[in-house]
């Protein structure tokens, strides 16, 4: 099971699909009551620019994508009795400790609401983006990185599949690095549509905010193996677990090297849960012959 992270939402990834469902109804009234406004009315109908800020968006998806998991429970032929390991994408990887039984959802929604809102402050102190590199390797992004970061935080922060990397840091930087990537032979740079430079030192006040909130909530050894985004292994001590989702804000999403974790351990079918199909795309670009399926779709 693979959980999506922030910029897969978007206004009506709730839909029709999640009607009648009573469970997907009590994730939405729980979450509701701990947030104090209706998530499930700005997933269906926005605005937009509600939706998208940092502090809505991370719970938004963490909950949409439970919501899923739910529909896809309530299947005849469900596959999730035989699920063997789960990971996500930054902010997903919440969605998959809650799947695999470490975090209560009630804990996950108050975490991932104080990550977000912490997120969004530090990104509003700084002038930072996130610049995803087509077409050049890990080694060379990072190479490119040291030549334009000058006197600003610049570095790669997450690397998805062969021929795209992410670097985030100050816009001046980041903007430099778009010139030398161009010069380098980059097939295009693209720049996200996020609030500022995560995954980088720049959010170190938001680890120190995510860290207190996780202290107070319990974590439990997942039943399934999680791959944590921060060094592409599962990990069963709860202690470890907090440091690394702490450690993961301000550290590189490792997402190829947990796919290709998943890939050696022997997985055969991958199932993408919640909004988008970004993470179907990236495993299809590090192993054509993986099946992958999707709910919503």
């Amino acid at each position: 099971m693979l959980f999506p992270g922030q910029g897969a939402q978007s206004v009506g990834m709730v839909g029709g699909w999640a009607d009648g469902n009573g469970k997907v109804r009590e994730l939405f009234d729980l979450a509701g009551s701990i947030l104090g406004y209706d998530l499930e009315a700005i997933c269906r109908f926005g605005p937009k620019e509600k939706l998208d800020t940092t502090a809505v968006s991370q719970p938004a998806l963490l909950v949409t994508s439970l919501a899923a998991l739910e529909v896809l429970a309530s299947r005849d032929e469900s596959p999730l009795g035989s699920v063997a390991a789960a990971a996500g994408l930054s902010l997903g990887e919440y969605t998959a400790l809650v799947f695999a039984g470490a975090i209560e959802p009630a804990d996950a929604i108050r975490v991932v609401a104080e990550r977000g809102r912490a997120m969004q402050e530090c990104a509003e102190r700084t002038s930072g983006m996130m610049v995803a590199v087509l077409g050049l390797d890990r080694d060379v992004v990072a190479g490119l990185c040291d030549t334009a970061r000058g006197g600003d935080v610049l570095s790669v922060a997450n690397v998805l599949c062969p021929g795209n990397v992410v670097v985030s840091g100050h816009r001046s930087a980041c903007e430099r690095l778009e010139t030398a990537a161009a010069a380098a032979g980059a097939m295009k740079c693209v720049r996200l549509d996020v609030a500022g430079a995560f995954h980088t030192p720049l959010m170190q006040d938001a680890v120190d905010r995510l860290s207190a909130v996780l202290a107070g909530i319990e974590i439990r050894p997942p039943r399934i193996p999680v791959v944590s985004n921060v060094d592409a292994m599962p990990h069963d001590d709860p202690d470890d677990i907090r440091r690394l989702l702490a450690r993961q804000v301000c550290g590189v999403v490792e997402w190829h090297r947990s796919m290709e974790h998943l890939l050696a351990a022997g997985i055969d079918h991958f199932w993408e849960i919640g909004p988008g199909r970004v993470l179907r795309g990236l495993l299809k670009r590090i192993n054509r012959a993986a099946a992958s399926s999707g709910i919503p779709d």
